[in-house]
C-alpha cells in the first residue's frame, strides 16, 4: 500500500510539473473588432494572461483592466474616452499598454484624469509605444512598483493655458518606476514625481512645457541622457536627496537649466546647458552636492549661486561666453577647486608655465563692483566712469581688497573633454 501511495504521489508531482512547464495552458488571445461595445464584452471575459489584440479602428473608453493581461493595438488601433475619468486605468499586476493612440481624457485635476492611470495594485505595469494624445495627464503612475512606462509619444492639451494642463507623467510614491525614450510636450511639467524615491527617467526628449522635469520630495532618484529644448526650466530638483544628475541637455530653457532648491547631496555630472534664457544653473539653499563635468555656455549668468548653499564642490566644469559667469553675493570666500584640480573659464587669460594643464593665476569671477551692482541696481549709470574704473585696477593689483566670494584656486587651461556630452546640440 505504502508502495502504491508512493507511486501516485509521484506520479501527481510528475504531471504538476509538465503542466507548469507548458505555462498557463488557459490563456487565450483574442481579436478585438473596432466595434462599439466590443472591447468591453471581451474585457469581462479575458483571464489572467490573455492577449487582448485591437484591431485598426476606434475603440469605446473608458475601460478598467483588472486582470494581469496584455492590450495590444494593430496599427491604428485607437481607445478613446467619453470626456470624463481616464481613458485606460490599470487595477492589476502585470499589464502592458502597447501600440495604441488614446485620447479623450477628462480634465479634473483632482482626480488626475489621465490617457493612462496606473493605480497602486498595477505593479510590474508596462506603457510602451503609444501615442497618448490630448489627455489632461499622459500617464499618471499612482502607487505601483517597478512600472515601466518606455517609447510613448505623450502630447498634452494644447487648446488649454499651460497652468491648466497636466503633467506628461505624473508620479506619485511609485518606487523603481523606469521612464525612457518618451517624447513628451505640450503639457504643464514633462514629469512631476511627487514623494517617490528611487525612480529613473533617461533618454527622454521634453519641449513646450514648463519644467522638463520637476522633481518634489524624491530621493536616490536618476535623471540621464535626457534633452530639455525650449522649456521655462529643464531640471528643477527640489526638496530630494541624493539624485543622479547627468548627462542630460538643456538647450535654450528660457529661466534655468538646472536648479537645485534644498536638494543636497545630489551629483550633478556631464550635463550641457546651452543657450539658457536666464541662468545656466540655480542653487538655492542646496548642500553637500557635487557639481563636476559640466558645461554652462552662452547664458546671461552662468551659476547663480545664494548665500545658503555650503559645502558644495565644484571640479573640472567649463564656464563658456556666459555674460556673467557666477552670481554670488556672500562674504565667505569659497574654493570651487577640488584636490587640486578647478574649473575652465573662457574669460580667464592667464599664462601656465610649467605646462600641467592650469593656470598659473587664480580665477575671481566677481568683484566688489559686481556686489554693490547686485544690490544697488541703480548704480549700474556709474559702471563707466573713472572712479570705478580705478576700484576694478586696484583691486585686480592688490587682491587682498577683494571682498568675500568665488575663487578658483587651480583653474584649467582648456575645457575638459568629457565636459560635453553627445547631445547633438550645435552652436
Amino acid at each position: 500500500m505504502n508502495s502504491a501511495l508512493h507511486l501516485l504521489s509521484g506520479g501527481i508531482s510528475l504531471l504538476a510539473a509538465a503542466l507548469a512547464g507548458l505555462g498557463p495552458l488557459a490563456a487565450e488571445e483574442w481579436t478585438v473588432p473596432a466595434e462599439q461595445g466590443a472591447l468591453q464584452q471581451v474585457l469581462t471575459k479575458a483571464q489572467a494572461g490573455d492577449i487582448l489584440r485591437l484591431a485598426s479602428g476606434n475603440h469605446q473608453g473608458p475601460i478598467t483592466i483588472e486582470v494581469p493581461l496584455q492590450i495590444v493595438g494593430d496599427d491604428g488601433a485607437r481607445v478613446t474616452g467619453t470626456g470624463t475619468g481616464s481613458v485606460i486605468t490599470v487595477d492589476a499586476p502585470d499589464v502592458t499598454v502597447s501600440n495604441l493612440i488614446i485620447t479623450g481624457s477628462g480634465l479634473s485635476h483632482q482626480t488626475l484624469d489621465a490617457g493612462v492611470k496606473l493605480t497602486k495594485k498595477a505593479d510590474r505595469a508596462t506603457v510602451r509605444d503609444n501615442k497618448i494624445l490630448n489627455n489632461l495627464t499622459g500617464v499618471d503612475v499612482h502607487g505601483p512598483d517597478d512600472a515601466v512606462v518606455s517609447n510613448n509619444l505623450i502630447e498634452g492639451r494644447q487648446d488649454l493655458r499651460p497652468n491648466e494642463r497636466g503633467n506628461g507623467i505624473y508620479v506619485w510614491n511609485s518606487p523603481h518606476l523606469l521612464a525612457e525614450f518618451n517624447t513628451i510636450r505640450y503639457g504643464r511639467d514633462g514629469v512631476f514625481v511627487n514623494t517617490s524615491h528611487k525612480d529613473t527617467f533617461r533618454n527622454n526628449h521634453f519641449s513646450q512645457l514648463r519644467f522638463a522635469v520637476h522633481y518634489m520630495h524624491g530621493n536616490s532618484g536618476v535623471i540621464e541622457g535626457n534633452v530639455s529644448e525650449g522649456n521655462d526650466i529643464g531640471y528643477a530638483l527640489m526638496f530630494s536627496d541624493r539624485l543622479k544628475v547627468r548627462d542630460n541637455v538643456s538647450k535654450g530653457d528660457k529661466h534655468h537649466g538646472l536648479m537645485l532648491n534644498y536638494a543636497n547631496r545630489a551629483k550633478i555630472e556631464g550635463n550641457q546647458v546651452f543657450g539658457g534664457g536666464e541662468k545656466c544653473l540655480f542653487m538655492y539653499n542646496a548642500n553637500k552636492n557635487t557639481v563636476m563635468d559640466n558645461r554652462f555656455e552662452r547664458c546671461p549668468i552662468g551659476v547663480h549661486f545664494t548665500a545658503g548653499s555650503a559645502r558644495n564642490k565644484f571640479q573640472g566644469n567649463a564656464f563658456i561666453r556666459n555674460k556673467t559667469q557666477v552670481k554670488y553675493v556672500g562674504s565667505r570666500s569659497l574654493d570651487w577647486s577640488t584636490d587640486g584640480r578647478g574649473n575652465f573659464w573662457s574669460d580667464h587669460a592667464a599664462f601656465d608655465m610649467n605646462g600641467d594643464g592650469l593656470a598659473d593665476t587664480a580665477y575671481r569671477p566677481n568683484d566688489m563692483v559686481d556686489q554693490v551692482l547686485w544690490t544697488q541696481p541703480s548704480a549700474k549709470i556709474l559702471i563707466g566712469s573713472p572712479a570705478v574704473q580705478l576700484l576694478r585696477w586696484t583691486q585686480s593689483q592688490f587682491p587682498a581688497l577683494l571682498p568675500g566670494g568665488i575663487v578658483d584656486n587651480a583653474p584649467l587651461m582648456h575645457p575638459p573633454a568629457g565636459s560635453v556630452p553627445n547631445s547633438g546640440v550645435q552652436g
